[in-house]
């Protein structure tokens, strides 16, 4: 029979057979990249985290494994249950803690069930939950593989829609304008204008490429910018040096500089086939300059570098008008709780027919060049 084991750290697991299941497509829940947020004191209890890594072992085997954290509130994750938690409370119910199935501050989908043995390790994530006592299990942002494991009771699928951009196999910025309405490739020279005529110098630099003085401007900028706006900056400076050593490639940034100064930078993420588009600071308000650094340069990079689909973060409808279309976004979740269970049950079902005639409105304005004949 397999076993599920529970750890405290990722620490606690060996990198090498932690990444021979997730695989090396996607950098997120690679072993450096989770190790890194939790070594760096981005995961601090204070703010709602408490990591509980899962492993499901059969004999001395180790056949699937999955990047869980006990929560206490559900900031960071982007797939939205406050509405559930308030309803626990009314109630007179602990909503929290409960277990999280995904990786902290980054809506981004990608594996969880890691390895072959999905079925199983939904099934002890489950028992799991029954055996603590814990309220409930959600697992965000699934690959398709995934989510179909999950499609089926006592499991309650969801899903929303996130922008992204998908190349066919643009040859050059020019190519990718040439495919969209005439009046969005107007817009999107005048957003270009506005950002050249700051007169920064847009530099792209990588991992290896970037000093601890960039990381230090880098994490500067990210968190005066979530401050200006009333969020907490929950990534710690050495996050970033974490990062850039431990997940050899996949830090990217496109940064605006003048003398020698960094005043603005979004950074990039870069998995197999996937530009993942992630934070953005500035030390002031520059016109253009967020689309110039946070879209367009990353379509460039994307398509320079010969690669699929462009995920530039979480929300935002003002992406379709620059070239990102709606792309579904699924998340299971098991609540124990029967009368809860069938509560949200209906709820979600209510919420996807909303959002498919969302999504039907969203098609109306695509950005793109209607085809003849």
């Amino acid at each position: 029979m397999p076993e599920l084991l529970v750890h405290s750290s990722i620490r606690d697991i060996d990198a090498d057979a932690w990444n021979a299941l997730a695989g090396s497509e996607q950098p997120f829940v690679r072993h450096g990249f989770l190790s890194a947020l939790e070594d760096s004191g981005s995961l601090r209890r204070e703010l709602g985290w408490a990591p509980m890594p899962l492993l499901l072992r059969e004999g001395r085997q180790l056949v699937a494994a999955a990047p869980g954290y006990l929560k206490t509130n559900s900031h960071g994750e982007f797939v939205f249950d406050w509405a559930w938690a308030d309803a626990y409370a009314r109630s007179g119910l602990n909503y929290y803690p409960k277990l999280l199935i995904a990786v902290p501050y980054s809506p981004v989908t990608g594996p969880r069930l890691l390895g072959a043995e999905r079925g199983r390790l939904a099934a002890s994530i489950r028992q799991l939950v029954d055996r603590s006592k814990l309220s409930s299990a959600h697992l965000n942002f699934l690959t398709e593989p995934d989510a179909a494991a999950l499609a089926h009771d006592p499991w309650l699928p969801r899903f929303d829609w996130q922008f992204h951009l998908r190349n066919p196999g643009y040859r050059d910025f020019q190519d990718f304008l040439d495919a969209l309405s005439s009046k969005k490739r107007k817009n999107i020279r005048q957003e270009r204008e506005h950002a050249r005529r700051h007169g920064f110098d847009i530099v792209w630099k990588k991992d290896v490429d970037l000093d601890e003085a960039d990381l230090d401007a880098i994490h500067a900028l990210y968190s005066d910018t979530f401050d200006r706006k009333g969020n907490t900056p929950a990534l710690t400076r050495s996050f970033f040096s974490h990062l850039r050593e431990r997940v050899p490639g996949a830090l990217h940034v496109a940064g605006a500089w003048r003398d020698r100064r960094l005043h603005a930078v979004a950074v990039f993420i870069r998995g197999t086939h996937t530009l993942y588009g992630r934070y953005w600071g500035a030390d002031a308000d520059y016109a253009g300059l967020h689309f110039e650094l946070c879209y367009y340069q990353g379509i460039e990079h994307l398509i320079a570098n010969r690669m699929r689909t462009f995920e530039p973060g979480a929300q935002g409808e003002h992406k379709i008008a620059r070239g990102f279309l709606p792309t579904r976004t699924r998340s299971a979740h098991y609540i124990r709780h029967p009368g809860f269970r069938t509560a949200i049950r209906s709820a979600l079902d209510r919420e996807a027919q909303s959002l498919r005639h969302y999504r039907a409105e969203l098609d109306a304005h695509s950005p793109y060049a209607r085809k003849e004949g």
